[in-house]
């Protein structure tokens, strides 16, 4: 039965007019799987959805749209984990797709730069850069699928930003459709620019509540000519940190990716992920995953990283290493870590956190958390990973025997005890999958008052009727 509140039939036409019958989608079985998040954890209705094939036409909607009040839900590749690109119940608002939107419309290799519409999938943006004989540095898991637009609207991180940065330093100019319709046209490829305020950085990161981006003009980087990687097995995430000091004081720079991988996390992927396959004889309590990046071409980057493990392992840092023969190797280490997400997806409800601290008290980080989680909840199973190298870990957790039946409220108990640990350590709840709907009621509780004071009065400026992604970030 369909119950959602329709929308005026003469403003359904009026979209239909602009983006022609391949881009509304309005039947209900039709619009589910844009109507539910990565993980099934968040799951709306939505009035309709509207995919614009250019930025007039999204300049079109967005006003129509708007003088109806109609709330948008901004969408790219619906790949969040935190609910913000999924309406709500209502079944009155509608989700503006940007898939459509998924050109290249430049390549200057003179001021390495790319200019992509936002509906471009990472990969393909990592693809064409490296036909240019360039890099594209943001990784994640899901760059098969998401796309750049969600990309800036995060600020996604992924495994590079140890080197590299997470995507706001990517971004040199950007192209957003405000919420009354109007087009902000900010492409400009300078890396130097002092005429007042960045507005581009108002939009990244901003989850859509301030605009819908549709372009962006990105960094290129020197193609990397050398990569060297192993698994390291060490005894605890101190050795870890440590061992991160190790790398950098002995490679520099070229150090890229510095990955944690606690051995329940192995487990997993060993049990639910099929083909995986342990490179130790034996289990190791943790794990670092280290990947160099070197644009010189030559085979001394792979005994570079063999001499620092060596070093390292005549410290006691590290009790045993695997490295990379070939990049099948490679790319067999590195599936170990993508898909730990995937495992735990299979293996059933866990309660998951996206959080950072200093890189200097990621120690106390794991210590403190798994002390008072193991205290509350015997039987408590803790899945700890990430990305080390820049102090952002996916600390989860599945629920004990006991609290099967009761994730809800056992949820909201190991967010606090979580949360405030990371708060005391002057951490962040959201390190690089943003606040969604997911965290935007734990936001007061760790985010001074006068920054959200600002955040709110930002909003109220560009969007003063609160119809663009309504509900996320910041309660209404």
């Amino acid at each position: 039965m369909n119950d959602r509140a329709p929308l005026p039939a003469t403003l359904v036409e009026r979209l239909r007019a602009i983006v022609g019958d391949r881009g509304l989608i309005t039947g209900a079985s039709d619009l589910e799987p844009y109507a539910v998040d990565w993980r099934g954890q968040f799951r709306g209705r939505a009035a309709l959805l509207v995919r614009p094939a250019s930025t007039g036409e999204m300049s079109r909607v967005v006003a129509l749209l708007s003088q109806a009040g109609v709330g948008m839900v901004p969408q790219a590749g619906n790949t969040s984990l935190c609910g913000a690109s999924v309406p709500d119940a209502s079944g009155a608002q509608v989700i503006v797709n940007v898939s459509r939107m998924n050109r290249v419309r430049a390549v200057d290799l003179e001021n390495d730069t790319i200019t992509v519409e936002a509906g471009c999938i990472l990969a393909e943006l990592q693809r064409v850069a490296a036909e240019s004989d360039r890099f594209f540095p943001l990784s994640l898991a899901a760059e098969g699928s998401c796309e750049v637009g969600g990309n800036i609207s995060t600020n996604a991180g992924g495994t590079q930003v140890l080197r590299y940065g997470n995507m706001r330093e990517q971004v040199l100019g950007l192209e957003v459709v405000l919420p009354d319709g109007r087009v902000w046209d900010g492409l400009r490829g300078l890396r130097k620019d002092n005429t007042g305020y960045d507005l581009k950085h108002l939009f990244i990161g901003a989850e859509g509540t301030l605009g819908i981006v549709t372009a962006a003009v990105l960094k290129l980087y020197p193609k990397p000519r050398a990569v060297a990687t192993a698994l390291a097995a060490v005894a605890d995430p101190a050795a870890a940190v440590a061992l991160l000091g190790r790398m950098r004081a002995a490679c520099g720079e070229r150090v890229t990716g510095f990955e944690l991988v606690s051995r329940l996390c192995l487990d997993l992927v060993l049990a639910n992920i099929p083909g995986s396959r342990d490179p130790f004889g034996q289990p190791h309590p943790w794990y670092a995953l280290v990947e160099l990046f070197d644009s010189a071409e030559g085979g001394g980057l792979a005994t570079m990283l063999e001499e620092a493990l060596g070093a390292a392992a005549e410290e006691g840092l590290v009790a045993d290493a695997v490295v990379a023969a070939s990049e099948s190797q490679r790319q067999e280490l590195w599936a170990l870590r993508e898909n730990i997400s995937d495992a735990q997806k299979v293996e059933g409800y866990s309660v998951k956190h996206d959080v950072s601290v200093p890189v200097s008290r990621t120690v106390e980080l794991v210590a403190e958390a798994d002390s008072a989680l193991r205290a509350a909840f015997p039987g408590i199973r803790i899945v700890a990973f990430g990305h080390l190298g820049d102090g952002n870990l996916h600390y989860n957790a599945f629920p004990p025997p006991a609290r099967a039946n009761d994730t809800a409220a056992w949820s909201l108990e190991v967010n606090k005890l979580v949360y405030d640990i990371v708060h005391r350590l002057g951490g962040s709840i959201s390190a690089e999958h943003g606040i969604g709907a997911l965290k935007r009621d734990e936001l007061p509780h760790y985010k001074a008052a006068l920054e959200l004071d600002l955040m709110r009065a930002i909003k109220g400026v560009l969007d003063p009727r609160g119809i663009m992604n309504p509900g996320k970030v910041l309660r209404p």
